[in-house]
């Protein structure tokens, strides 16, 4: 079977997935003993037993990617099972790192039991994988969601949560029906800093809150590119996939793809879900009922760059609460709620508060504290094994990705718009709504 050609497997019905979770939960923290690891195997020496491990499959192998796989090989509650990535080189060096170090821990010369692909469909549809870490390129985040939680997997997805609100519709739909632990990658929300300051904004530390000033880095520009051979190693159909065909370039099947239209909406998306998703933490009327929203931006005028590399968005909630979203040389970096009685300013690795004594606060317990989470990866893990929803769940992912695609469509479309979250469309602006969802390449869909 090609790459490119769609499987028709069907979804596992409802009997089977009640019987792998029975299996799944068979004790406290059980989790089904993986096929390829028997019991002697990496069982010593203070790692946990093969049949209380996490079995994770992986997709997407780039840095952030990369970085997870580290993290869930060297993590004695997990058990990688299988990567993917279109890249050969990508992906044969994940297998050759994850057996490497398994081998190490077992104190032998060798360790065999990491599959390598680079068809997504020959990982998600294994029965001896648990999970599944997803860092491809956005473009690809709703198929492999999607595939993988209609096969039975829970999923940790990378931010944003798919390219366009119809994708992000249809994430949500898939954990509801499937019943998946779906976690998004924002995982400010599992720095303490992050939540006090929208529990600051929340409990009304900071009076009557008026403003909230979200700014993310910009975008960049990126010269014409070239089209050239498609290297050996890389699967380029498979790296395409839902996609429009174009000529292969030696420039976009990198990190460059976060600049290019058909693959991401830049990083007033791709950024900017973090800092929006702080901001809707402690003021969630910008996920409710209508907003009013407007926007300008500066978009590359040459070369394969088409998405915005600054911008200003202004968008108002039916309470009168305002929100100003710009790229960081418009306001300082970071999330700032303002109130008429103070204000909290909040970064990665630093907050400020006015007055200085708000940092010092103590939650009253009638205060609304919000979900407590201190290691992202390992909330999702948790949650898998007691079924809970996670601190990033889809609709806090929804939310966050949808906002930050209607600001992108405000500045293309340069007008004001109003967006209702109860029919997630603009009330009478049909071209305006055409913009929330992009036809996939034959054969793909959702």
């Amino acid at each position: 079977m090609s790459h490119s050609a769609v499987r028709r497997d069907s979804p596992p019905g409802n009997a089977s997935r009640v019987a792998s979770r029975r299996r799944f939960l068979a004790g406290a923290a059980a989790v089904a003993v993986p096929y390829f690891v028997p019991a002697t195997v990496l069982g010593a020496a203070g790692r946990v037993p093969p049949s209380d491990r996490l079995r994770t499959g992986h997709i997407g192998l780039g840095g952030q990617g990369s970085g997870h796989l580290g993290g869930f090989a060297g993590n004695p509650a997990a058990q990688v099972m299988a990567v993917c990535d279109p890249f050969e080189s990508k992906r044969m060096a994940a297998k050759l790192r994850v057996e490497d170090r398994y081998a190490d821990e077992m104190a032998r010369g060798t360790y065999r039991g990491c599959d390598a692909y680079a068809d997504f469909r020959d990982l998600v549809t294994r029965d001896d994988i648990d999970a599944v870490v997803i860092a491809s390129p956005e473009f690809w985040h709703a198929l492999h969601s999607v595939w993988a939680m209609r096969h039975g997997k829970d999923v940790f997805c990378e931010k944003a949560m798919t390219l366009t609100a119809y994708e992000s519709q249809v994430v949500r739909e898939t954990v509801r029906r499937h019943g998946r632990v779906f976690q998004l990658g924002t995982q400010q929300r599992s720095d303490r800093n992050f939540r006090f300051a929208a529990e600051l904004a929340l409990n009304g530390y900071l009076g009557q809150l008026h403003t909230v000033k979200v700014a993310v880095p910009g975008g960049r520009a990126l010269p014409v590119a070239q089209p050239a051979p498609v290297p050996p190693e890389l699967d380029y159909e498979m790296w395409l996939g839902p996609a429009p065909a174009k000529p292969y370039n030696d420039i976009q099947c990198s990190f460059n793809w976060y600049f290019v239209h058909d693959y991401c909406i830049g990083w007033i998306g791709s950024w900017g879900v973090h800092h929006i998703d702080s901001a809707l933490w402690g003021a969630p009327e910008f996920c409710r009922n209508k907003i009013d929203i407007q926007g300008t931006a500066v978009f590359p005028t040459a070369g394969l760059a088409n998405t915005s590399i600054s911008w200003r968005v202004e968008a108002q909630a039916a309470n009168g609460v305002r929100m100003i979203f710009t790229d960081d040389g418009g306001q300082p970096h970071g999330v700032r709620f303002e109130g008429d009685r103070g204000w909290v300013h909040v970064v990665r690795g630093g907050i400020q508060a006015e007055p200085a004594s708000l940092l010092k606060l103590a939650l009253r317990p009638s205060d609304r504290h919000l979900y407590e989470s201190n290691n992202h990866p390992g909330n999702w893990m948790e949650c898998i094994r007691t079924r809970r929803d996670p601190v990033s769940d889809v609709d806090a992912g929804f939310a966050a990705t949808v906002l930050t695609i209607v600001a992108d469509i405000a500045t293309r479309t340069g007008r004001r718009l109003t967006w209702d979250w109860t029919t997630e469309q603009f009330p009478d602006d049909e071209p305006a709504n055409a913009m929330l969802r992009r036809p996939m390449r034959s054969p793909w869909v959702l």
